[in-house]
C-alpha cells in the first residue's frame, strides 16, 4: 500500500484543520485514488493502494482567499515527510506557469498586473525551498508564496476572461447564453417580476417526481402548470427538472418496496418520465432529466445501476420528444467524494458514457455549489473553476453551470435540513456582498467559455423553500440582495457596444 507524508508546521496548526481529513490525492492522468487521511504528530500520510506519483489536493487556508483546495505536484514516495506548505506553493506556481504559458500561445495577451505577483512568489518559494531545514521559516514563507500565487492566477485569468468575453461579443454581438433561475415550485410576485425578467432570459419549472407522485398513482401537476403558465406569460425560456434525484431520499417514499426489483422500479421510473415528457411536449423545450446521479444515494443502486437507469430513461423520453434537449447534472464535479473509494468512475467519465451509449444526450449541468457542507465542493479559486471547466469540453458537449453561494450563515428554515454552510470556507463566509462578489466573477469567467451555453441559480428567493441555505438571490424578506444588481451589470456588459 503506497503511503505519502507531508510534515505540517507549526504543528498547533493541526488543531483547527480537520479540513485535512478531505485531502485526497490524485494521478498523472488525474483520476482520484482511494485515499485515507492518518495523522501522527505533525506528519500527515495519504495511503492508497497504488505507489505511483500523486498529487495531493487539500483546503489550506490562505489569506484573503478563505480556505481553498491547492494541489501540490506530483510526487513520487519516499522516506522522508515532504514540507506540506512548500510542496503547495510549489504545485500552484507551477499550475499558473503552466496555464500563462498556454493562454499566452492561444493569443492571450498576458496582463501588466500579473507580473508583479508572480514574481514575488516565486522569489518567495526559493527562499522556502533552500531553508526546509528550518522548516517553521520555510512554511511561512511558503504561506506568503501561496498568496501571492493566488493573486497573479486570479488577475490571469480574469483578463482572461475579459479578453475572451471581447473576442465572443465581436463574433457574436448578443451572446447566445441563457441565464436563468429555478422557481423550486414557487412565482415570483407581480413586484418581483419585473427584477426577476431584468436579471434572466430562463426559468427552471420544477416537476420532481417526489413532489409530483407523493402517493403512487396520484399525480399533482397543479404548481407544474402555474409555473409554465407565468414562464410563458413573461416569455422567458423554459428548462423542465430535474425529473429525477438520485440522491439520498429523491426518490418517491412508496418507490421503497421496489428497490430490490431493479426491473419494476426502472419500469415505474421510465413510467413517470413518459408522462411528464408527454404531457409538456411543445412546451417545454429542455429538460433536466436527472441529478445526483454521479454521486448518488437513492435506495440501494449502487453506481452501475444508477448508470443503466439514466441510459434507459435517456432513451425514453428521447423517444416520447425526439426534439427535446436532455441533459442531465452534475453534482461535486471535482470528483472529491471519490476517494472515500465508493465510486469507481469520474463524474466526467459518468457523462462520457452516456454520451458513448448513443442515448442522445443534449448536454451537461456542472453544479457549483461552493461553502456547503455534506453536499457541495469545496472552495477553488477562479483559475480552478476555469480548468473544470477547459476539462470537461472534451466532452464536445454544451455544458450549463450551476452557481451556488451562501450570503448568510446562520440557520435556514426554509432549506434543506442536511446541508449547512461552511463558516471557515471562504475569507468572508456568510456575507450578501461575498456572495455578489464571487458570483459577478463566476459569470464573466463562464459566458467567456465558448462552450458554456446556460449558467442558472437555484432559487430566486430565501422565502420559499429550496436546499441550499441563503443561495437565493432575494433575502427571506423578498428584498434584492448586492448579487441582484451584479446579475443585471453582468447582462448589460454581454452586449456589444457599437
Amino acid at each position: 500500500m503506497g503511503l505519502i507524508r507531508f510534515a505540517v508546521h507549526p504543528t498547533s496548526f493541526l488543531a483547527d484543520w480537520h479540513e485535512v481529513h478531505a485531502g485526497y490525492l490524485t494521478g498523472a492522468d488525474g483520476r482520484i485514488f482511494s485515499s485515507r487521511i492518518e495523522i501522527l504528530d505533525n506528519i500527515v500520510g495519504c495511503r492508497r493502494t497504488s505507489s505511483e506519483s500523486a498529487k495531493f489536493h487539500v483546503a489550506w487556508p490562505v489569506k484573503d482567499f478563505g480556505r481553498i483546495v491547492i494541489p501540490t505536484g506530483s510526487l513520487p514516495e519516499r522516506e522522508v515527510p515532504y514540507l506540506l506548505a512548500v510542496e503547495l506553493a510549489r504545485g500552484k506556481i507551477v499550475q499558473i506557469r503552466n496555464q500563462a504559458a498556454q493562454w499566452e500561445l492561444a493569443g492571450l495577451k498576458i496582463p501588466d498586473d500579473f507580473s508583479e505577483p508572480h514574481r514575488t512568489a516565486h522569489r518567495l518559494f526559493s527562499r522556502a525551498a533552500s531553508s526546509q531545514d528550518r522548516p517553521e521559516e520555510a512554511s511561512q514563507l511558503a504561506d506568503e508564496a501561496i498568496y501571492h500565487a493566488c493573486r497573479a492566477g486570479e488577475r490571469l485569468t480574469r483578463s482572461y476572461a475579459s479578453q475572451a468575453l471581447a473576442g465572443r461579443l465581436q463574433r457574436f454581438g448578443t451572446l447566445p447564453v441563457s441565464i436563468g433561475c429555478e422557481l423550486q415550485g414557487a412565482i415570483p410576485s407581480t413586484p418581483q417580476a419585473d427584477l426577476f425578467n431584468a436579471m434572466f432570459n430562463s426559468a427552471t419549472v420544477s416537476a420532481a417526481w417526489k413532489q409530483i407522485e407523493s402517493v403512487e398513482g396520484e399525480y399533482d401537476w397543479g404548481i407544474v402548470d402555474r409555473q409554465l403558465d407565468w414562464c410563458e406569460s413573461q416569455k422567458l425560456m423554459v428548462r423542465g427538472g430535474p425529473l429525477l434525484d438520485l440522491g439520498a431520499a429523491g426518490l418517491p417514499h412508496w418507490l421503497e418496496r421496489w428497490e430490490h426489483d431493479v426491473f419494476n422500479m426502472q419500469s415505474f421510473v421510465c413510467d413517470f418520465v413518459e408522462t411528464a415528457i408527454s404531457r409538456y411536449v411543445g412546451r417545454i423545450r429542455v429538460w433536466e432529466i436527472c441529478t445526483r446521479m454521479n454521486t448518488g444515494g437513492a435506495l440501494t443502486l449502487n453506481e452501475e445501476s444508477r448508470l443503466t437507469l439514466t441510459a434507459r430513461v435517456l432513451d425514453v423520453a428521447r423517444q416520447v420528444d425526439e426534439e427535446a434537449q436532455l441533459i442531465v447534472r452534475i453534482d461535486q464535479p471535482w470528483g472529491d467524494y471519490q476517494s472515500r473509494g465508493q465510486h469507481r468512475l469520474s463524474p466526467i467519465q459518468v457523462v462520457d458514457a452516456l454520451c458513448r451509449s448513443g442515448v442522445g444526450l443534449s448536454g451537461v449541468n456542472l453544479e457549483l455549489a461552493m461553502g456547503y457542507r455534506p453536499r457541495g465542493s469545496a472552495p477553488r479559486d477562479l483559475l480552478e473553476c476555469s480548468r473544470l471547466i477547459d476539462t470537461w469540453t472534451v466532452l464536445d458537449i454544451p455544458i450549463f453551470v450551476t452557481l451556488v453561494c451562501p450570503s448568510n450563515t446562520s440557520a435556514d428554515s426554509f432549506a434543506s435540513p442536511d446541508i449547512e454552510v461552511d463558516p471557515r470556507a471562504r475569507a468572508s463566509p456568510g456575507t450578501e456582498t461575498d456572495q455578489a462578489n464571487w458570483i459577478e466573477l463566476m459569470l464573466e469567467l463562464l459566458v467567456a467559455k465558448p462552450r458554456v451555453a446556460g449558467v442558472f441559480f437555484p432559487n430566486f428567493s430565501d422565502g420559499t423553500p429550496h436546499a441550499y441555505p441563503h443561495a437565493g438571490l432575494l433575502n427571506s424578506q423578498g428584498i434584492a440582495k448586492p448579487v441582484a444588481d451584479r446579475i443585471i451589470r453582468q447582462q448589460l456588459h454581454h452586449r456589444r457596444t457599437i
